[in-house]
């Protein structure tokens, strides 16, 4: 007679479960329902039920590591409870030293983008060049084509990285921009405010 964990084991779903589970904890960045179904060679649907199990099994309040829906895909995160002692251990390259300049730019690229770096001066009221790099080297915006015209601007985008450690499922997440301000001056410190809780 089989026993119950070989039984477990024999369950397709379960064993489709395990599977996900592995390809979630060894991808750099968030997986989506359909290339979750591509890599295991299976239905997007069944990998849906399989992510509903690895959701009650890693759901906050019973595992130190939790299953998130965020930047368009899933993605493992630690817990509320584990988050102090996770940072204590590993130093947080992407929210460290992020300037004021730099939290500006990015809540102005996040809502506003595709943006150029002359929009951007224009909304801050200084220079971007700085900031942008910053922000491009830490993997938070990426370049998205170029303004129309002969030596059109380079516009910039934010990343999947951005929605992650932001902790967005996309951008539609972010509060309207029609309730942040009428004017310029409102708008631009209702993006600071925005950039700045979320960076917290």
């Amino acid at each position: 007679m089989d026993s119950p964990l070989r039984l477990i084991a024999q369950n397709p779903v379960d064993r489709l479960a395990h599977t996900v589970e592995a390809l979630l904890v060894v991808a750099s960045a968030p997986l989506s329902v359909s290339e979750l179904a591509d890599a295991t060679v299976d239905d997007p649907e069944r990998v849906e039920t399989a992510l509903r199990l690895l959701g009650e099994r890693y759901r906050e309040g019973r595992s130190g590591i939790v299953l998130e829906q965020v930047a368009g895909g899933y993605a493992f995160r630690a817990s509320r409870d584990a988050a102090d002692a996770c940072a204590r251990l590993f130093e947080r390259p992407v929210e460290r030293g992020v300037s004021q300049a730099a939290l500006e730019t990015l809540a102005i690229v996040a809502y506003l983008g595709p943006c150029s770096r002359p929009e951007i001066a224009r909304i801050r009221g200084v220079a971007a060049d700085s900031a942008v790099a910053s922000l491009v080297e830490r993997g938070l915006i990426a370049e998205a084509g170029r303004e129309s015209g002969p030596g059109g601007a380079i516009r910039y985008r934010t990343t999947p990285l951005f929605e992650r450690v932001f902790g967005l499922e996309s951008l539609a997440a972010l509060p309207r921009l029609d309730d942040l301000g009428a004017t310029e001056d409102e708008l631009r410190s209702r993006l600071i405010e925005v950039a700045e809780a979320r960076a917290s």
